[in-house]
């Protein structure tokens, strides 16, 4: 018998690798303000709370900024247009879902990735797998709020009691907790095993294929 009978998933660093063309809507952003650009590792660092939190950490003295409502439409402009320039689904993540989809689980994907591009790339790599995609959105409460999870399993007609969520991040971990599920922490995303650890991560997923040996 199952232990569950739904899977909610993280999307950037969880089941789509989103590094570079985060890094480029910022960087493009950034350059159109003459500020100085950000590499890809402090991008990786500065992901996970929500675009505005992201741009928040990259433009210099962040929101307070003179420039940083501006800055910030460019990169939310930009990315809705290469949102998947360099994205990629990584190894391993469709054959699992494809597999989970097949053996009857309820899947769901909750980020807190603008609303309108967690549909378009769910719609690009997941469509006819995954049932419901939610990103953040006006009058919504983001991760690690549990609102949008609640939201999925509302959809879904699931209840959290037999539901686990999938995340790379703190923020996945926190979101769990908050929303009384167990988390299964990846370690293939932006965030490292220690990391991890240090902010209450306490079960792990080397590759996508060991998911399925906690459900």
């Amino acid at each position: 018998m199952k232990r569950y009978d739904t899977v909610i998933f993280d999307l950037d660093g969880t089941l789509l690798d989103t590094l570079e063309d985060l890094t480029d809507a910022v960087n493009y952003a950034l350059r159109e303000s003459k500020m100085p650009e950000r590499t890809i590792d402090e991008v990786r660092r500065f992901v996970g709370n929500g675009v505005q939190r992201l741009m928040e950490l990259a433009v210099p003295d962040g929101v307070s900024g003179p420039v940083f409502e501006e800055t910030f439409a460019k990169f939310k402009e930009y990315y809705g247009v290469h949102c998947n320039d360099k994205t990629r689904a990584y190894e391993g993540v469709l054959p699992l879902l494809r597999e989970l989809k097949e053996e009857g689980y309820a899947l769901a994907i909750v980020s807190n990735k603008l609303d309108s591009a967690v549909k378009e790339l769910s719609e690009i790599y997941f469509e006819g797998i995954v049932t419901t995609a939610i990103g953040e959105k006006a009058g919504v409460a983001k991760k690690p709020a549990p609102d949008t999870v609640y939201e999925a399993l509302r959809v879904l007609g699931m209840p959290k009691e037999r539901a686990v969520y999938v995340g790379d991040s703190e923020v996945d971990v926190m979101t769990a907790k908050n929303a009384g599920l167990p988390c299964i922490s990846v370690l293939w995303g932006f965030r490292d095993e220690a990391f991890l650890r240090e902010h209450g991560a306490v079960c792990f997923a080397g590759t996508p294929a060991e998911v399925r040996n906690f459900l």
